[in-house]
């Protein structure tokens, strides 16, 4: 347990830390949830982008943002009721969302909770909408959470837009040059 508060702690300093950049936009925000809502044009086929999102995972998700530390360990599976999930040692592991939605190159609902967000019992729904756009693919993600934190759930939407936003520019890197930490 004290390994998990370790790292309950450690989520948290992260999190605050990405509040310090410009958030995308924080659609709504109460004390019982909140809508958070990113929106980025890619340059590349919705197709391309889908597969990337889905089968690559490890390859743009920021490992700072896992429990294992190390993004590689991350999946999501490629079916209703498929898992994003991560592996952990001593065959461990974590169900972060699961997909109740997909349509391969146009959209993808993932729902549950990330990181942090499992200990205070929040959950929420995370989709993740394509459109072919001049070019490429205009992708919006959006992440409505709900749940009970006695100082509000709305003090976490600015940390979870931070958090989101550089997933997001890390998956637009790895796509368009290869390589997720790229300005």
């Amino acid at each position: 347990m004290a390994g998990m508060r370790g790292h309950f702690l450690l989520s948290a300093a992260v999190l605050a830390l990405a509040a310090n950049r410009a958030p995308a936009e924080v659609v709504d925000s109460a004390s019982n949830g909140f809508v958070v809502r990113i929106t980025v044009n890619i340059k590349a086929a919705p197709d391309e982008v889908y597969r990337r999102i889905v089968h690559n995972v490890g390859d743009w998700w920021n490992s700072e943002h896992t429990f294992s530390h190390d993004s590689h360990n991350l999946t999501i599976e490629e079916k209703a009721t498929g898992c994003f999930c991560e592996k952990l040692p001593n065959n461990g592991g974590v169900r972060h969302m699961e997909v109740i939605y997909l349509a391969p190159g146009k959209a993808l609902i993932l729902s549950g909770a990330l990181g942090p967000l499992h200990s205070i019992a929040a959950t929420g729904n995370m989709t993740f909408d394509l459109s072919p756009a001049d070019g490429g693919t205009t992708l919006v993600v959006s992440y409505a959470v709900h749940g009970y934190l006695k100082a509000g759930m709305n003090t976490w939407a600015a940390p979870v837009d931070g958090v989101l936003v550089e997933q997001i520019t890390r998956l637009k890197n790895y796509i368009e040059r290869g390589n997720q930490a790229a300005k």
